[in-house]
């Protein structure tokens, strides 16, 4: 692992306390106020759309330096905004193994972050083959399997959007060989499938702020579990009239 805690280093007279996005996202303002401790070395953001799951991916890659159009560190940023008012305040607690990424210049970090509708742009020229030669969910894996590899931090905000079900079968596997290997990797996902990974820690995001739960209690899981169970139970609601 490379970051122990990730916190926000508010400017005096500029306290989460102010009205105003982001802080009136509730898992930012607990952000601000808490911080957030990583212990493993796969973190799952999880919410439902809205919730600030992704609004936190993009703020933990660009306070490490990645760009928020996504990429890999130590590289020229595609995008041309500037960080985020979050990104920009975002500081870590870093392992001492992350210690000289985290505090070095900007080309001494490894990682990645991937977010889906931006991924096959960001990675053109970076993989073996074109990604116009291959289909979105190809091209993710690629991309997995080519410039996943270093200890470094992976950023991703729902890799699974491209991804089969046995793509994301293939995509746990990977996501644990990264982390044994020295890696750290946060990902938001609404995938019941991914966050099953043996020994990450999951941490869901709502207007309760940011908790961290088992898999079995995600409100994800359940919903997933009774619609396939029983569809018509889910789908007369939405199919009435």
């Amino acid at each position: 692992m490379l970051i122990e805690r990730a916190y926000v280093d508010v400017p005096e007279g500029a306290g989460a306390a102010e009205d105003g996005w982001p802080w009136t996202v509730p898992c930012v303002r607990q952000l601000a106020e808490e911080g957030l401790a990583f212990r493993a070395p796969v973190t799952f953001l999880v919410g439902e759309n809205g919730s600030g799951k992704s609004t936190l991916a993009e703020a933990l890659a660009e306070g490490f330096g990645l760009d928020s159009y996504g990429g890999r560190a130590g590289y020229k940023y595609a995008s041309s905004r500037e960080r985020s008012l979050l990104g920009g305040l975002m500081r870590f607690d870093p392992t001492q193994e992350g210690r000289r990424m985290v505090r070095g210049p900007r080309v001494r970090r490894r990682g990645f972050f991937l977010r889906a509708e931006t991924a096959m742009e960001a990675l053109n020229g970076e993989l073996s083959r074109s990604p116009d030669d291959m289909s979105h969910g190809e091209g993710f894996l690629m991309a997995f399997r080519e410039r996943f590899s270093q200890r470094g931090l992976y950023v991703m905000d729902e890799p699974e959007a491209a991804l089969s079900f046995s793509s994301c079968l293939e995509l746990v596997g990977l996501m644990d060989e990264l982390g044994s290997g020295g890696a750290q990797i946060i990902c938001a996902t609404h995938s019941p499938l991914l966050t099953a990974l043996p020994g990450a820690e999951i941490v869901e995001v709502g207007e309760h702020g940011m908790r961290r739960v088992e898999w079995a209690e995600l409100g994800l899981v359940d919903h997933w579990r009774r619609y396939l169970n029983d569809p018509r139970a889910y789908l007369r609601h939405v199919l009435e009239g």
